[in-house]
């Protein structure tokens, strides 16, 4: 499997830098990634994303919490450009899965990247409402899952199974903590996995062998025991 990778980002200087990049094939934000970049204006802010980026996918969250704002939304952010995928998430605040959303939009051949998804049951239900022709993005959230001690490979493996009856749909590895999980993802056959810069630049140095890699260790801690001026 060719695992794509998207850089997981939202400032504006580092898409432009990533966006040059052979190896990145398309771009995810959320609305905590646009905060942290320090957009005001949501509208603006997104397409001057797709001002830079505007032959590979970009997929845009919507930030409503009911049906009807995320349908309003959804249909807005679906006309920003022709690449968009409109993020949203598998429930709501109150745990509420957004079933008659994703059905409808994906009735109306719009894009959709469904985010925050963690289980196997998840990717179901989902696969159940849509049809087998509108690109779909199903995000699963490997990190975040480790951090709470669980496994989340079994949890790939059996929506990838259940994927390959969709030619539409891809399975994202989604909240990576480590180069690893590009391997990872790869090895299951993950469609797309979406990863932050500092990582992707740390992919692009696989290969390296442990003696450089010793070296280059040993360099670093000698460097910074000078630079501190230690004795003893």
């Amino acid at each position: 499997m060719n695992t794509k990778i998207f850089c997981d980002i939202a400032e504006l200087d580092l898409i432009k830098k990533f966006n040059k990049k052979k190896i990145v094939k398309g771009f995810t934000t959320n609305p905590s990634l646009m905060r942290k970049a320090g957009a005001k204006d949501y509208k603006k802010y997104s397409k001057k994303i797709l001002d830079i980026c505007n032959k590979k996918p970009v997929s845009l969250e919507v930030f409503a919490d009911n049906f009807k704002d995320i349908k309003k939304q959804a249909l807005l952010i679906n006309k920003w450009g022709k690449n968009v995928y409109v993020k949203i998430p598998v429930v709501n605040s109150k745990g509420i899965f957004m079933s008659k959303a994703i059905k409808e939009l994906n009735s109306k051949n719009i894009k959709l990247n469904i985010t925050a998804v963690y289980t196997a049951n998840q990717t179901k239900k989902i696969l159940s409402l849509v049809n087998k022709k509108t690109k779909l993005i199903i995000s699963i959230f490997a990190g975040r899952a480790a951090d709470t001690g669980k496994d989340p490979v079994p949890e790939f493996k059996k929506s990838i199974k259940m994927s390959k009856k969709y030619q539409n749909v891809e399975i994202l590895w989604a909240s990576v903590r480590e180069p690893y999980n590009y391997l990872q993802a790869k090895q299951l056959g993950c469609h797309i996995i979406t990863i932050p810069p500092n990582i992707i630049e740390k992919i692009e140095n696989f290969g390296k062998s442990f003696d450089k890699l010793t070296k280059e260790t040993v360099k670093a801690f000698l460097i910074d025991s000078k630079k501190s001026r230690f004795k003893i």
